[in-house]
């Protein structure tokens, strides 16, 4: 009979403890019991209760499903589904046995669960590869993310305008922090230890949101307008993430929690107010960084995101680079053409910025087929704010089209036309720019001259073609 098993909830109880922040003394002290009992419900070698489940839900403010519908008796069913996979065939794997180790070590259970869903998606994404057809689409969730904002061209006009309409009503109330009192929420700064190392996290208990106190003004208010995007901004979120067909989580996932990310920079930079100041200024992120409050990279990701209709602004192109150059950020909105795969251009000056940190760099492009472009690039920091944290240098870079350029403070009086400019490629196997000496490989059908007798400054000779 089903309903007199007993419930073990012991990786979802870690699992919810760990998202709250909590140590196992202070999720203790919420529920009234000792830290060794709420030891052993983790490990399994406690059923969780009725009145424990229902304290549970009251003091975290839960809905007993979402506690209970997780793990609950289906966690060993779900080991003996994944032990039937052919690679185990040949180990002897009693059904006894799986449920000893399900109840009694849900640690490593959990942990088998989590290394075969690794294999079981890198196999697939292995023989997707193989069989996929020239030109169709993959299963890289972050690929997927990028060609959805893509086809959006960044811009979500439901979300951006509702965040636009909070932004008055925050304003109204005095501030971010005096709108979440309003809601019940208090606002606490704390160091990061006590935070153990998150940079936000929400006490769903004590309706308390506490941030790392060692983050610079523009991150704090940008986490804390995150946290509202997630809250007020949520049903506009999912009603996009529900309307598309993704082909896995992950890429759900990623598109949801960027979605808040821009609903963030919305109520802190809304729509109209920041247009308007965009004109005015010239497109001078520094200065619309003072004007408000953030930093240079949240300036320059929101100017990718103005096409609202009739009140349409220049768009851009934007990335976000680290020394070794791997891209970590891309968003299109200005059609220039970026390789999915391998490096970029070496001769893009996004990739020579950290030579001079803090530095803008401007530079005029020209692509093989004559396309014109303008760049804005700039170092960038993330990390640090104490003794021993860790600092990472990242490059990010605006490109325009050049005939746009004009309305920048940062083109001067240059004529796009007669501009001086820098002739660049997608990547290397794509350009066919015979006289580049910053080639790194041979470009894709080209016949590669043996040059027997003779070196050229560049490193490959081509034959005609």
């Amino acid at each position: 009979m089903a309903e007199n098993r007993p419930l073990y909830l012991g990786p979802r109880l870690r699992r919810l403890r760990r998202e709250l922040g909590l140590t196992q003394q202070a999720m203790a002290g919420d529920l009234d019991i000792s830290p060794s009992y709420v030891a052993l419900l983790e490990r399994n070698q406690r059923p969780v209760t009725a009145d424990m489940l229902l304290r549970l839900a009251r003091t975290y403010r839960m809905e007993i499903t979402d506690l209970a519908s997780e793990d609950g008796e289906n966690y060993a069913q779900r080991l003996n589904d994944i032990l039937r996979d052919p690679v185990f065939d040949d180990i002897d794997l009693p059904s006894l046995e799986v449920s000893d180790l399900a109840m009694s070590f849900p640690g490593v259970a959990e942990a088998l669960l989590r290394l075969h869903g690794a294999y079981t998606r890198e196999q697939q994404a292995l023989a997707e590869q193989r069989d996929a057809e020239p030109g169709e689409q993959d299963s890289d969730p972050v690929r997927e993310a990028q060609r959805f904002f893509a086809a959006s061209r960044n811009y979500f006009h439901a979300l951006d305008a509702q965040a636009e309409e909070l932004a008055g009503e925050i304003d109204q109330a005095g501030g971010m922090e005096k709108w979440l009192g309003s809601k019940g929420v208090r606002v606490r700064f704390l160091p990061p230890d006590v935070l153990m190392d998150a940079m936000r996290r929400f006490d769903r208990h004590n309706q308390q949101l506490l941030i790392d106190d060692t983050l610079d003004c523009p991150s704090r208010a940008f986490q804390i307008a995150t946290h509202i995007a997630h809250t007020a901004l949520r049903g506009a979120i999912m009603q996009i993430v529900r309307g598309q067909d993704f082909a896995s989580k992950t890429a759900a996932t990623l598109i949801r929690r960027a979605l808040a990310g821009y609903g963030a920079a919305a109520i802190l930079m809304p729509y109209r107010k920041f247009a308007r100041a965009v004109q005015a200024r010239g497109y001078d992120i520094e200065a619309l960084g003072g004007q408000f409050g953030m930093s240079f990279e949240q300036v320059a990701h929101r100017l990718t995101t103005l096409h609202r209709p009739g009140e349409e602004r220049v768009p851009f192109f934007f990335i976000r680079v680290d020394e070794a150059g791997n891209v970590s950020k891309r968003l299109d909105g200005a059609g220039f053409p970026f390789a999915a795969h391998g490096g970029g251009c070496p001769l893009w000056n996004v990739h020579q910025v950290f030579r001079r940190p803090g530095e803008l760099h401007t530079q005029w492009l020209e692509l093989p087929d004559g396309q014109r472009f303008f760049s804005i690039a700039r170092t960038v920091t993330a990390g640090g704010g104490r003794h021993g944290r860790l600092r990472v240098v990242r490059a990010v870079a605006l490109a325009c089209v050049a005939e746009e350029a004009g309305k920048l403070v940062y083109a001067g009086e240059a004529d796009p036309a007669s501009a001086p400019t820098t002739p660049i490629g997608v990547t290397c196997r794509l350009c066919h720019r015979a006289e580049c000496i910053a080639r790194s490989v041979p470009p894709i059908g080209r016949e590669i001259l043996s040059d027997d007798h003779r070196r050229a400054a560049q490193p490959y000779s081509f034959a005609e073609s």
